[in-house]
């Protein structure tokens, strides 16, 4: 399987946008390595849009800036494995990238033998300027096909932003992990917003996006904006996000078991988001290997609330609370399948403190601060 547990690397796009290069893409390696981001488990150098040169070539291929790629991509390729890492690349199922570049419709199996030849690990594969007439799925299964046939393994990242209700279709053609989501931006209502479509499913609001959620297929909630602080492509330089702010972000996408691909500029992250985007207890939540969807335990869109069950007969509890002040929140053990005669406690820790909470029967109830979190590793003990 090529991806048991969410994919985990960094992305070009929000900081950089069309600013991306051969030294951008390089010195992210590096920092990758020495900064602890590989240690901690990121794989993956990712190139967004504006890679190319506006036209295709004689010989139909997409043709790499070289202004931006002097040496070529599979120079930059090259560098990036050489660090031990993954590098990853992007294109689109229209006629034209989201900033008006080549795109892959109707030249998928090319395309798809031209990013295998750079030696691409990872392509990103967006929805803009699509045919009115074309159809969605087969768009996003040629290309999955196109991506096997080169025999090369090569993580698909399906980015159709949700469209066609794309969690209940993505795995079954293919895709590694897929969008199910509009683009993020760096304030606390992009990410909040993000979360309530997640939690509260448009078409069924019993349910949400996360039921395809398992080892090989994932739902992305996009890229994260941690430690932009208002810096960058996607960037709201009035409305800068806090770090409690950001950590309800990182701990929620870790918490749901989505891939963790992140936005920021990690050459120059301040200390405090750098440890917490490697922090291993949170991480290891997003990473347990038994990759099952959450459940969500609570109906205000507001106080997002959920369980989701661990290896070792473990489960993380989650919520978050996305108003102004303080906010009360009451776990009820029946709505864990664990009923009040059942005589079974529960022991818990706060993940984000590393505060042992003690064992605790039929309920418990905990403050959560204004737009902060509460992330709690459960076991049962009697």
């Amino acid at each position: 399987m090529l991806v048991q547990t969410p994919p985990m690397g960094w992305n070009s796009w929000n900081t950089f946008g069309d600013r991306i290069n051969e030294k951008v893409a390089m010195e992210m390696a590096d920092a990758m390595v020495e900064l602890g981001y590989k240690d901690a488990g990121y794989q993956y150098i990712v190139l967004d849009d504006c890679w190319s040169l506006p036209e295709r070539g004689e010989d139909g291929r997409i043709v790499a800036n070289p202004e931006k790629f002097p040496h070529g991509m599979k120079y930059v390729a090259d560098y990036v494995h050489s660090k031990g890492l993954k590098f990853g690349m992007y294109s689109c199922s229209g006629v034209r990238t989201c900033c008006g570049l080549p795109s892959s419709f109707g030249h998928e199996y090319l395309d798809a033998q031209m990013f295998a030849d750079f030696g691409v690990d990872f392509l990103k594969y967006d929805y803009c300027n699509f045919p009115e007439t074309a159809k969605c799925r087969l768009a996003y299964l040629t290309m999955a096909q196109a991506l096997r046939a080169t025999g090369r393994d090569i993580l698909f990242s399906a980015c159709n932003w949700g469209c066609e209700d794309s969690w209940e279709w993505m795995r079954s053609i293919g895709a590694h992990m897929y969008r199910s989501t509009g683009d993020i931006n760096d304030t606390f209502q992009s990410m909040a917003g993000i979360v309530q479509s997640q939690l509260f499913n448009h078409v069924s609001p019993s349910e949400t996006n996360y039921n395809a959620n398992a080892a090989g297929c994932f739902n992305d909630t996009d890229m994260l904006t941690v430690g932009m602080y208002g810096n960058g492509n996607v960037a709201n330089n009035a409305v800068k996000q806090t770090y409690r702010e950001y950590e309800t972000q990182f701990a929620y996408w870790c918490a749901s078991g989505t891939p963790l691909m992140m936005g920021c500029d990690i050459r120059n992250v301040d200390d405090e988001c750098r440890k917490l985007l490697q922090n291993k207890e949170l991480l290891a939540i997003n990473q347990d290997p038994e990759c099952r969807p959450l459940l969500r335990l609570c109906n205000d869109k507001n106080h997002p609330t959920f369980m989701r069950e661990l290896s070792n007969n473990e489960f993380v509890l989650f919520c978050a609370n996305f108003i102004d002040g303080t906010r009360h929140t009451h776990f009820y053990f029946p709505d864990m399948g664990i009923p009040t005669n059942c005589g079974c406690k529960i022991d818990m820790t706060n993940v984000i403190t590393g505060e042992h909470l003690g064992a605790f029967a039929d309920t418990c109830q905990f403050e959560v601060p204004e737009h902060g979190c509460l992330v709690l590793r459960c076991k049962f003990v009697k």
